[in-house]
């Protein structure tokens, strides 16, 4: 607290002394190290004071004001005060003041400037046609995030050196910037050339370049139009007089050309119309989403399935407890049907045991009478027999 009470003292002293003011500028790249020096020339007793921007202390003499701050101290004296910044970023930037207390009351004014330098440029081609058949070459180099503005021209191969309109868009801060610069080319050739050039202050008077040859653009237009020759060709008519070295070679030819050249002749406007880098890029498209379709497919079918076997589980469940229901029903009819017949038995139990006596004893009675007729008719038989003889004598 006692640095705050100082720095108060300090302001009022600022209002009623007399000051020397010095202002210094200081450029710095961003990520590098900024140092402070507050030296004086005085050799009596006095006190150093180190203030950022918004008029915190940072230092007074070798008493650090913040605790775990970024801020180092490198060199304190009597007439010195040395402090270091690591690690510089776009919040750092601003007027740093150096307060001096002797007799009077002197200031040093350090402006401090950070420069962010852009990377490596970013050039874009693409080629626009027309419906009346002009064509021609659009040429898109971009610089992100730079502090300030950088400055983008174009280098064409004849060693000429030209700039377009460059377009500015600052970031959410204010600080950082997006530059764009267009260079439209009606004609080239294939040995035509151009450089996208970017200059900034913290390139140090060096300079960034993206170069472009135009063998590829029209290496890629030559192809595209021998395309388009041969669709043309092929949709003509095939009969045509031909020799018989032709008709050997033509024999001669691999069953896939023909298939080529007859698909090419089905379909010969979508040839004219594309270019193949985009039928490419067409085909990896239509297969990416025919692959898409088919995993869906496949996964709507596995959810049929399961709710098919939820279905046939649930049904399973209602089975097997109208069958454990019904079980039940019939045993507890069975032992009621049980429990009614042995209770009926006992009631009736002492007339039914004398029929049972009675029914006993007539079979014994027709046994043992039946068994006396047939000992009656065997004696009587005995008898004829014996008499037989006596009447012959």
């Amino acid at each position: 607290m006692w640095w705050r009470v100082f720095s108060l003292l300090a302001w009022f002293h600022l209002q009623e002394a007399s000051l020397t003011n010095h202002t210094e500028t200081i450029t710095v790249e961003e990520g590098q190290t900024l140092t402070l020096k507050c030296v004086t020339s005085l050799k009596k007793t006095s006190s150093l004071q180190w203030l950022t921007p918004r008029g915190f202390t940072i230092f007074l003499n070798e008493h650090p004001a913040f605790k775990n701050s970024k801020y180092q101290l490198l060199n304190y004296s009597a007439n010195q005060l040395s402090i270091s910044v690591p690690n510089v970023t776009l919040q750092d930037e601003g007027v740093y003041k150096c307060l001096h207390y002797s007799d009077s009351v002197s200031t040093k004014e350090v402006r401090v400037i950070v420069l962010a330098t852009p990377f490596k440029p970013i050039l874009e081609v693409s080629v626009i046609r027309k419906e009346n058949g002009e064509e021609y070459a659009v040429l898109m180099c971009s610089a992100l995030r730079s502090k300030p503005p950088p400055q983008i021209t174009w280098l064409l191969g004849n060693g000429m050196e030209v700039s377009s309109g460059t377009h500015h868009e600052f970031e959410t801060d204010g600080k950082k910037c997006n530059s764009t610069s267009t260079l439209i080319v009606h004609t080239y050739g294939k040995n035509s050339t151009v450089d996208c050039i970017i200059r900034h202050r913290g390139l140090q008077g060096g300079k960034l370049a993206a170069p472009f040859r135009f063998e590829d653009l029209v290496t890629d237009e030559e192809t595209a139009s021998d395309a388009l020759e041969r669709s043309s060709l092929s949709s003509q008519d095939p009969q045509q007089p031909t020799s018989t070295v032709s008709g050997m070679e033509d024999s001669s030819t691999s069953e896939t050309d023909k298939e080529d050249k007859e698909q090419t002749a089905r379909d010969p406007d979508s040839a004219t119309e594309a270019n193949p880098q985009y039928l490419g890029l067409a085909r990896k498209k239509s297969g990416i989403l025919l692959l898409t379709l088919v995993s869906f497919l496949i996964f709507i079918l596995f959810i049929v399935v399961q709710l098919f076997i939820m279905k046939l589980r649930k049904a399973h469940v209602i089975w097997k407890k109208e069958n454990e229901v019904s079980e039940h029903t019939l045993e507890s009819y069975r032992s009621r049907s049980n429990n009614e017949e042995t209770s009926s038995q006992e009631k009736n139990g002492q007339p039914s045991h004398p029929m049972h006596c009675m029914n006993y004893i007539t079979k014994l009675y027709s046994e043992a009478k039946t068994k006396r007729k047939e000992n009656v008719q065997h004696s009587k038989l005995k008898e004829k027999l014996t008499q037989i003889p006596e009447s012959i004598v």
